[in-house]
């Protein structure tokens, strides 16, 4: 992996600074713009100038209101020439996002998850079952990215044993410079290695044009939505439900290990009440939150937070912030398995973006526990895991354990 690109950051309150995040230096940032400056416009960074909307209420307020905060082009805080910029529905307004959205939601609707539960809990069983135990190893590769891996395949009917090529794509994906402070690869290196994951689903395009099946390709084929896509659209879009089918849930499954580990008490309170499980899935998706920010273009001048916003500003929603509001969340830096206000929480978005596949996470979240509970006395942590170098990506790359059987 290249060594990081230094990025100048001028603002001491700029939150888009991805050397944060590793070091968890941003959550001092964001506790102090919630406090001082909750709607804070930064005026020079390498993303450009930009808004910050950091507390819960306003965040809410801008993504509930897509008729004056656009999707449009892009949805992470930078930006990139008109060629390099891949078309997705979640960075297009309507009408055109309700098609395409619509076109593909059969694929994670409640029909389709209830055939899907057995399929998962018997992957989650295998892959907690070929685990070693008490012995270390690393728990984002050996459970989150598998697990998360297999899903992706079956949501695309994707070639089984090739399948980490799922998840090299999404990291690609996500390890843009401009975009997201990511600093692993040039714009060049990933737009190439994007093309290779555009040839690969041509060809499924071409296997599906006659399928009746529920993957993503086969509903893209039939929906008209889809139909006359050019080749960057298509791959925005494959790139879009790689991403959300992997990252949300990848990062959760891991998150919520650390969170138990940092917070023992919580996990002595779920080893007492495993009724607590989906209750505690929706707070580790909140103490989480696996994508840190989306971003909006304002159309018209307008207010949040008693900040004047112009007509062609750049506005960052910081759900990250947003989810550790203690006006909304009491002691919101705790993880609280049995928070009364769990589900409340903006790790998925809110209004016509909120993410289209929250109830699959949550359902692989949920039977990942109740096996783990059903094999394991403690999934201990056995140092401080290596987290991801972005802005965008609130995750792990590497995280040591060991387990304790009951």
């Amino acid at each position: 992996m290249a060594e990081a690109v230094q990025m100048t950051h001028t603002d001491p309150l700029d939150p888009s600074d991805s050397g944060l995040y590793p070091t968890g230096r941003h959550w001092q940032v964001f506790d102090t713009l919630r406090a001082e400056d909750p709607v804070h416009y930064t005026a020079e960074s390498p993303f450009g100038a930009f808004w910050s909307v950091t507390r819960f209420a306003d965040i809410k307020h801008v993504d509930t209101h897509h008729e004056v905060f656009s999707s449009e082009p892009l949805i992470v805080i930078g930006d990139l020439p008109p060629e390099m910029i891949l078309p997705q529905f979640i960075a297009m307004d309507q009408p055109r996002h309700d098609a395409q959205r619509k076109g593909v939601t059969g694929a994670v609707a409640p029909r389709t998850l209830a055939k899907l539960e057995p399929l998962i809990r018997g992957r989650v069983a295998g892959i907690l079952d070929s685990l070693p135990v008490g012995e270390a190893f690393d728990w984002v590769d050996s459970v989150s990215i598998e697990l998360t891996t297999q899903m992706l395949a079956t949501l695309f009917d994707f070639p089984f044993d090739e399948r980490r090529k799922l998840t090299h794509w999404s990291d690609v994906a996500t390890s843009s410079p401009a975009l997201v402070g990511a600093t692993n690869m040039t714009e060049e290196q990933r737009m190439a290695e994007l093309m290779e994951c555009l040839e690969y689903f041509n060809g499924l395009w071409r296997e599906r044009q006659d399928s009746d099946a529920d993957d993503f390709i086969s509903m893209m084929v039939r929906s008209p939505a889809f139909q006359n896509m050019d080749p960057m659209e298509y791959l925005g879009n494959l790139i879009l439900l790689i991403v959300g089918g992997n990252d949300t849930t990848r990062n959760s499954i891991s998150g919520g290990v650390y969170a138990l580990n940092k917070f023992p008490e919580e996990f002595d309170k779920l080893r007492a009440n495993h009724a607590l499980i989906p209750n505690m899935v929706s707070e580790i998706i909140r103490w989480q939150t696996p994508l840190s920010h989306m971003r909006r273009l304002a159309l018209a001048d307008t207010e949040v937070g008693g900040k004047q916003i112009r007509a062609g500003d750049k506005v960052v929603m910081w759900y990250i912030s947003g989810n550790r509001d203690e006006t909304v969340f009491e002691h919101a830096d705790r993880l609280m398995i049995d928070r009364p206000n769990a589900r409340q929480h903006i790790s998925f978005g809110y209004g016509i973006h909120r993410c289209m596949g929250n109830r699959l996470g949550e359902m692989q979240l949920r039977i990942l526990w109740e096996e783990i509970l059903q094999r394991f006395r403690h999934v201990e942590v056995l140092e401080e895991p290596q987290r991801v170098h972005s802005n965008f990506v609130h995750g792990y790359s590497h995280m040591p354990v060991k387990l304790h059987a009951r």
